[in-house]
This record gives C-alpha cells, structure tokens and sequence, in this order.
C-alpha cells in the first residue's frame, strides 16, 4: 500500500512496504521526479531503510551472547510491512515492531518509527529506535535514497557533480566484498566539487567517516536542478551507484557501518554500533530538497 504527502510544490510517495520512499515530485517546476524508478534489472528498490545493520557482516553472521546469528546486509527491515501510525496533511509516519520472525534473526525487542514530513520543497525523514526489551539494544540504522542521475533527458551522468558546503578534504575506506578492509584512498583536497564519473565506483561505494560537513547536493553543471541531503550529526556517510550506465546515485547519511574483514564477530565489538538500555529511545534525521 502507498501514501502521499502533497503540498503546493511538491508530491511524495512512500510505501508501507519498507516504509520506503518511492517518489519525489517537485510539481511546479515540470512535474520532474528525483527518485530512482527502482529497475530490477539495475538496482531494484528507491530508498530502502538500512536496519538493524549498516553494511555486511563477515560471512554474514554475527555474535551475541553465545548465540551466532545469520543476517544480510543492510538488515531486515527494508523487507518488512510497516504499519502506519501516524497521518496528518503533511506528516506520516509508520512502525516497525520486533516480531518472531525478526527475533530468529536479531533477538532483540525494538520499535522502530519511521516519519516523513513535507514543507515547501524539503522531506524530512526522521528515525525513533526505542528499546522495548529487558536487555540492552545493540543496532545501527542508515539511509539508502537513490535520486535519479541524470534528471533532465538531454543530460548525461557526467554533467552531474557531488556540491560540498565549504572546502572539504578527506578520504575513502575501501571494501573488499562489502567490508572495510582497512585501506584507504584520498577522494579530494580542499575541493567544493566531486565531478561524477562511473570510475569513481569501480571499487563500489565512496565510504566516508566523521567527515566535517553537514550537507552533500547532487546538482547537474548544465542545467543547474539536483537534489541536496543535509544529515547532521551522521558519522558515516555513502555515496554509490550500481555501475557504468546506471542512471542513480545514492547519498546514505548512516548511523553504522560495515563491519571489517578482520573484525571478531561479535555484535558488541562492531565498529560504529549503537546501545540503547530498556526503554531508552534513539532519534534522529535527515532531510532532502529537491532543486
């Protein structure tokens, strides 16, 4: 099932399924949509929810308690059906609540919210995790938005740029077969821009760590239109796209990462985890303007 959030300007779309942002119209400037139409031949989904994990664990299994467990990148949550609680004229919001099938792979109990708030041209979308077990909640959560590249016809993915809110300098943590393997490799240097060139993806995602800017905008040389995400506060940060010819990019403001080729197994010693004790709450969020 969809909803849509509307207001003079723009239209959105999220499915339950996922509570997955699926479209992102911006009505008064040609009707043009900025979400990623989700082509399973290419890369099959819009904006998925990355929950309770970032990224891979090694062999896919991890640790708790004595227990191993197995799951998959990215986490479950992206595949559940939400259920809507929340429905005002320019706000919905959807939960997720830990069931027995979530337990045989991550036994904790947890309610996650997922909201989404439209104002002008700007969607936020917020994040609650709350701890509703006896124990401790040991998670992480990322963003996974896949905006439409090149967005206008007569464009091509190379017109595109990575627009920085100040000169920025860092670098990126390479992964080999989706974990960090410890390396890294300079991306820029006192630079505003990051052309876009399918190169740069050759060795899958840029992974960024405790980088010093608050804003990433996808914005197109020639005609000016692009997309901004403005995630403060994130520690992690994803920029990817599936491969030559692929026609998105993905900017992932994350609260987690993939876990290391040399890392123990253990859910508690995963870098960039988050706990919560009983009836603690996690919030945060993110937000996208469409220009």
């Amino acid at each position: 099932m969809t909803y849509t959030l509307e207001n003079e300007q723009c239209r959105v779309t999220i499915q339950a399924s996922g509570a997955e942002l699926s479209s992102f119209v911006r009505k008064d400037l040609d009707n043009l949509e900025y979400m990623w139409e989700a082509d399973p031949a290419v890369w099959g989904r819009h904006a998925p929810v990355l929950f309770p994990i970032v990224g891979r664990l090694p062999n896919d299994t991890y640790t708790y308690q004595g227990q191993t467990y197995r799951l998959t990148q990215h986490g479950f949550a992206r595949d559940q059906e939400f259920t809507l609680v929340r429905q005002a004229p320019a706000e919905l919001a959807f939960e997720l609540r830990a069931n027995d099938a979530t337990r045989a792979l991550f036994p904790f109990d947890f309610s996650l919210l997922i909201s989404y708030r439209l104002a002008g041209p700007m969607l936020t979308i917020g994040w609650e995790v709350t701890n509703l077990g006896t124990g401790e909640l040991l998670f992480g959560i990322g963003a996974h938005p896949a905006f439409r590249c090149p967005l206008l016809p007569d464009e091509a993915f190379e017109d595109y740029e990575f627009v920085f809110d100040h000169p920025v300098s860092f670098e990126r943590h390479l992964l080999e077969g989706g974990l960090l393997n410890g390396q890294t490799e300079s991306v820029l240097q006192d630079e505003t821009t990051l052309p876009l060139r399918y190169e740069l993806f050759e060795q899958d995602a840029l992974v960024l760590k405790h980088f010093d800017f608050t804003h990433v905008t996808l914005r197109s040389r020639r005609s000016g239109r692009g997309v901004r995400v403005r995630f403060d506060g994130f520690p992690y940060l994803g920029l990817w796209t599936k491969g030559p010819g692929a026609r998105f990019v993905c900017i992932e403001p994350w609260q987690g990462i993939a876990s290391a080729t040399t890392d123990s197994g253990e859910l508690a010693e995963k870098e960039g985890i988050l706990t919560l004790q009983p009836n603690q709450e996690f919030v945060a969020s993110y937000s996208i303007t469409v220009e």
